[in-house]
């Protein structure tokens, strides 16, 4: 069946979690669910980040672009897996593995990009107080995320580019549930692949550079936090940062993690999940983590679920 598929279409066949119909059917539901979780919890953020005056901050801010870009991020993938479990068949064009690697990549990139601006934004803040608003005035923000997108789609274009003109020698079978770049160059057998290994190179120097800025910028904060004379305050700082700190550390740790290890012709389960770690998780978990540690966001919640009025004039990030 997979060797009737590779000879007679011009595409690529993912190898999912099983071969199983119960099993597959099993794993679309939930991939479902976390889908629909994600969606209504970044739509939620995306909202009242917008309607709310007390929200119109430059954190806020760009905690709206994460969401928005979560919320395009796990779209990428799981839509594309659920229907491949629903209707058991696991094939993808040439075309639509083009584009899932383009938007994959570029969204993952820019996610690293605007966790890395969210991590100087919380320096800026907690560090130099009476400079923030000089810093971080509608302008710079406005400049800092149009960077960032534009930095994800470069990176999208690069890395597409390179994978796909790479020449496909082997059984078109990826064992992911999407086309991974990984998975994607173990199906050459010549030497293409050595300019996607320099693309991945320059970016990696790049995404460490960007988490030696995030360290750098905590090592900073947790500093400044701790010359806190009153446990409240240092509390309130905590409630703030912790949660951007863990979010930042699981998706690049498990990203990382996975990209980084060798891939096998025949991946184990450990794999896979390593792959839902940093595909579907994190736009799963941030709206949940960024609520539920937040005050003004439990608040400002809490109205829009009661109808309360949110809208009012920005005295700060009008723009934005």
């Amino acid at each position: 069946m997979i060797m009737t598929n590779i000879t007679t279409r011009n595409g690529f066949l993912l190898v999912g979690f099983s071969d199983n119909r119960e099993m597959q059917m099993m794993y679309a539901l939930l991939f479902l669910l976390l889908y629909l979780l994600a969606l209504v919890g970044n739509l939620i953020i995306i909202t009242i980040t917008t309607v709310d005056r007390h929200l119109q901050t430059p954190m806020y801010y760009f905690l709206k672009h994460l969401s928005l870009l979560d919320f395009s991020f796990i779209s990428v993938t799981v839509p594309q897996a659920i229907d491949n479990s629903l209707t058991d068949d696991n094939y993808v064009s040439h075309c639509q593995c083009i584009l899932q690697v383009f938007f994959f990549t570029s969204l993952a990139w820019t996610e690293v990009a605007i966790l890395t601006i969210m991590s100087y934004d919380r320096y800026a803040a907690i560090c130099l107080p009476l400079h923030y608003e000089v810093i971080m005035d509608p302008r710079n923000c406005k400049w800092a995320v149009i960077a960032v997108w534009l930095s994800g789609g470069i990176s999208g274009i690069l890395y597409t580019a390179a994978t796909f003109s790479i020449t496909f020698y082997r059984a078109k079978i990826i064992h992911q549930f999407f086309c991974d770049v990984p998975q994607l160059l173990k199906l050459s057998c010549s030497s293409d692949y050595l300019g996607v290994i320099g693309v991945a190179a320059f970016m990696s120097v790049v995404a460490l550079a960007c988490f030696a800025s995030i360290a750098l910028s905590y090592v900073h904060i947790f500093s400044s936090v701790l010359r806190i004379p009153s446990a409240a305050g240092r509390s309130k700082m905590f409630s703030t940062c912790l949660p951007h700190l863990f979010v930042v550390s699981f998706f690049l740790s498990t990203g990382m993690c996975a990209y980084l290890k060798p891939t096998s012709d025949s991946p184990s389960a450990f794999d896979l999940m390593m792959s839902i770690f940093y595909t579907v998780i994190p736009p799963t978990l941030n709206p949940i983590i960024y609520s539920l540690r937040n005050e003004v966001m439990k608040g400002a919640l809490r109205n829009l679920l009661l109808g309360r009025k949110l809208t009012g004039k920005n005295t700060f990030l009008p723009c934005c």
